[in-house]
């Protein structure tokens, strides 16, 4: 959503006065329409805020870890894995072939 595009606040709805006319609309309806509009302002701009945090750090964090990945070797190695095959190979092939 572009912001540059939104043209009222939850001040100005609120704020806005109209004229009124021998027929118009009746005043507290339109009152109480105005409030409706000015609560989904308000949670919307609290939503997009929201958003926006929520958007930082995922930008953040992905920065990190892009980082992180840069910096580590692509040769590293896992030990856990070689711990494990290691068990397995004991296991499958014995002793003697642990110790050769």
């Amino acid at each position: 959503m572009n912001t540059n595009r939104i043209q009222l606040n939850g001040k100005e709805i609120l704020e806005k006065e109209f004229k009124t006319a021998m027929r118009g609309y009746h005043q507290e309806e339109v009152d109480e329409f105005l409030d409706t509009v000015i609560q989904d302002y308000e949670a919307y701009e609290q939503e997009i805020e929201k958003l926006k945090q929520e958007n930082d750090r995922l930008k953040k964090q992905s920065d990190q870890t892009r980082t992180r990945t840069a910096t580590t070797p692509n040769h590293q190695v896992n030990y856990d894995i070689l711990k494990r095959l290691s068990n397995l190979e004991k296991s499958v092939f014995g002793k003697k072939y642990a110790d050769s």
